[in-house]
């Protein structure tokens, strides 16, 4: 089967390029906004104005096709002002909604969340009411506003650029429009979305920039709407900032991670809707099926890469804390043997009676040994016991000097008794550096002995 995905990637051509260029720039010019709402806690919010959009959307197609049958446009200005018209009506439809939902909220005494439901779902179903009264005129079906058009959008070129889509400039003017408002205005979208009294203290007005955020995203989500569906915006909005955000807590990284996130769920997107499905179906007994619709590929392989870095992000994910926690585990295992191994040298130099304590059958142990072994800090000896080389004596006299300066500095300060000390100095001295332990040792100038006898270790 990967030889036939193989063959099929090999055969790649000029409107396979063509599609992947127009989704992953949809994908990006949708990915600069939706992580600004993400950082905003508002990702539902891009939810509902790729929803409450499809309105504008409808009545721009309606306005720009009466001027057109009315004879005031020509056939060759038509797509501009369509264009026009839909980033226009996308923006009103978005500010509306805005509008309100804090109407709404204000006046009916709801939360921020109903009352964006409500509005964002009478407008969509508003929106689709209009698409079935006016398809038939301006050739816009509700399959369309789902799914979008994104294949054939690819093969409707400039005429001057016959390779280049017309979308794709549309929505790379987007995306370039994104990026100098990112950029002009970086210092007042950073203080807004993080602190808005901060904003408004400092005069610059949170309520304006979250408004002119909203427009942004409307538009955004509008252009790449004809594109790549309604249903497809919404992942394009979300998944790729809330996959950045995982694994980075960097500003500016965030964005940069999730607009290359968005081109690369767009590029692999087309890749494996293209590819895999024939040679997969054909062996599951359905071999008509040669492909599947890109856009729902895209959204798929957005989900798999966001599940991926759930498991594997390098401060968050699960297979990282597992991880983290067997390198704890393990160094503290390893701590222990080191000490161990220490006092049973230790007892045997001060002919004070000592209890060997080896290494146990844990898994811990086991392979805290195998770890000590292969950083060099002791030696395997005949019969499957373990000895202590140079490098491993010094590390474990710095933690047996941990451990008994602590005890000492809880007995002076503490009434605890010896189990207890004991007990403390265990769990603390796996996390007492250099830095700490001089300075307990300058608290305790004359404390050459534990509390329990012991003599501590010189540096």
């Amino acid at each position: 089967m990967f030889s036939e995905i193989l063959e099929r990637l090999s055969a790649w051509s000029e409107l396979n390029t063509a599609i992947a260029v127009t989704a992953a720039l949809a994908a990006m010019s949708c990915a600069l906004p939706g992580a600004w709402l993400v950082l905003r806690r508002q990702s539902m919010l891009g939810d509902a104005l790729a929803h409450s959009a499809l309105p504008g959307v409808v009545a721009a197609f309606m306005v720009a096709y009466g001027l057109r049958n009315s004879g005031w446009v020509s056939d060759d200005a038509f797509d501009p002002l369509l264009q026009a018209c839909i980033v226009i009506g996308a923006a009103l439809a978005g500010l509306l909604t805005a509008w309100l939902t804090a109407a709404i909220q204000r006046l009916g005494k709801v939360d921020n969340g109903a009352a964006l439901g409500v509005v964002f779902t009478c407008l969509f179903a508003a929106g689709m009411v209009m698409v079935r009264m006016t398809a038939d005129d301006v050739h816009l079906d509700p399959d369309c506003a789902l799914f979008g058009v994104l294949e054939a959008s690819a093969g409707d070129t400039l005429q001057a650029i016959p390779w280049l889509p017309r979308s794709a400039v549309a929505n790379g003017a987007v995306l370039i429009i994104n990026l100098l408002l990112t950029m002009v205005f970086f210092k007042e979208l950073r203080i807004a979305a993080f602190d808005a009294e901060l904003s408004n203290t400092l005069g610059i007005p949170a309520a304006f920039i979250q408004y002119a955020l909203l427009a942004a995203t409307a538009v955004a989500a509008a252009t790449a709407f004809s594109t790549v569906g309604s249903i497809l915006v919404i992942g394009l909005l979300v998944i790729p900032a809330a996959t950045a955000q995982l694994l980075t807590t960097r500003l500016w990284k965030l964005i940069a991670l999730s607009v290359v996130l968005a081109a690369a769920m767009a590029v692999i997107g087309h890749a494996a809707a293209w590819a895999i499905p024939g040679p997969l179906f054909s062996r599951l007994g359905y071999p008509q099926v040669r492909d599947v619709g890109t856009s729902g590929m895209i959204a798929v392989v957005g989900g798999l890469i966001f599940v991926a870095t759930v498991f594997i992000a390098p401060r968050t994910g699960i297979v990282t804390q597992v991880l983290d926690r067997i390198r704890v585990l393990t160094q503290i295992a390893a701590d222990d043997v080191l000490g161990n191994l220490y006092r049973k040298e230790e007892s045997a130099r001060t002919a004070v009676p000592w209890t060997p304590v080896g290494i146990s059958s844990a898994w811990q142990d086991r392979l805290a040994g195998w770890w000590l072994k292969r950083r060099g800090f002791v030696i395997a000896q005949s019969g499957g016991t373990l000895a202590l080389t140079d490098r491993g004596r010094e590390t474990a006299r710095s933690l047996i000097r941990s451990h008994r300066l602590w005890e000492s500095y809880l007995d002076q300060n503490y009434p605890l008794s010896d189990e207890q000390l004991h007990r403390a100095a265990d769990r603390v001295e796996h996390y007492i550096g250099s830095d700490i332990r001089d300075a307990i040792a300058s608290e305790l100038p004359d404390a050459h002995r534990d509390p329990h006898g012991r003599q501590i270790p010189d540096t």
